[in-house]
């Protein structure tokens, strides 16, 4: 399959930060003219959170779901010295280089389950791409869902993968139910998981999983390993969504199992 691009702008004017997010994103303008909400480097998360917003963001847009264009926001050392909030110039200084920028929807409004109500199909589609990725962000609490132009769009999934926080036992964990699921806003719309993931396998080969990897850049998946490669990091998480996708019974029970206690 052809290589995936992902465009790479310099950020030039820092707008106004997100307060309501726990790493401080910001929504900031680049040299193209756009605003982006910026995902920072130098936040708590490190640059694995920036690799999980990457991949899991790349992945919903192969299976058609609707995500707001992804680039690298390169941020200049001078950027942000005249800001007076020292926290958020304390992080900008830890920031500089490339960091994850994700096209401002101007207008979107959170997405509320009390009134938006998704049809089946779409709610299966994410459940189950949420269980695959172990995305735990996606709960009425924190829908990280937005509501633009009467579309659902699907925003930060920064928080997912979380077996690359532990590497040790990453193959035990990718065979592992997704419990957390029983939190998940859309659940008791996800009445189609099992024809979600029939479609999903035949788009998830490895050959495209291998291609949206790719993409993912040598120094953030190296930045916290210092006796390793950037190909053999990348092939433990090839190894771990290969074996969750050929194993996806195993979550989907447990999703399925969640959403009878519930409804």
């Amino acid at each position: 399959m052809n290589p995936i691009e992902i465009r790479t702008v310099n950020t030039t004017r820092y707008v106004t930060p997100l307060r309501e997010g726990g790493s401080l994103p910001a929504i900031a303008e680049a040299d193209d003219g756009f605003l982006y909400v910026l995902k920072f480097r130098g936040a708590g998360q490190g640059v694995k959170a920036l690799i999980a917003d990457l991949i899991g963001g790349e992945l919903a847009r192969a299976a058609g779901l609707k995500i707001p264009e992804i680039v690298f926001a390169n941020l200049d050392e001078a950027f942000g010295r005249t800001e007076p909030d020292w926290e958020i110039q304390e992080l900008l200084r830890k920031s500089e280089g490339m960091n994850l920028g994700l096209h401002y929807l101007s207008g979107a409004i959170t997405f509320d389950p009390a009134v938006n109500k998704p049809d089946a199909m779409l709610a299966s589609n994410i459940v189950w791409l949420d269980c695959l990725l172990t995305n735990v962000d996606r709960t009425a609490r924190n829908t990280n869902m937005l509501i633009w132009k009467r579309e659902l769009w699907l925003i930060d999934h920064g928080a997912s993968l979380y077996f690359h926080h532990s590497w040790d036992n990453w193959k035990e964990q990718a065979l592992r139910p997704f419990v957390q699921v029983k939190d998940h806003v859309l659940l008791p719309w996800a009445t189609e998981l099992k024809e979600a993931g029939e479609q999903f396998k035949a788009i998830f080969t490895p050959e495209r999983i291998r291609a949206i990897l790719a993409i993912v850049p040598d120094e953030w998946l190296l930045a916290e390993h210092f006796d390793t490669t950037a190909a053999e990091i990348r092939e433990v998480y090839e190894q771990f969504l290969i074996t969750r996708i050929n194993s996806s019974e195993i979550f989907v029970k447990e999703a399925q199992n969640a959403r009878e206690a519930l409804v």
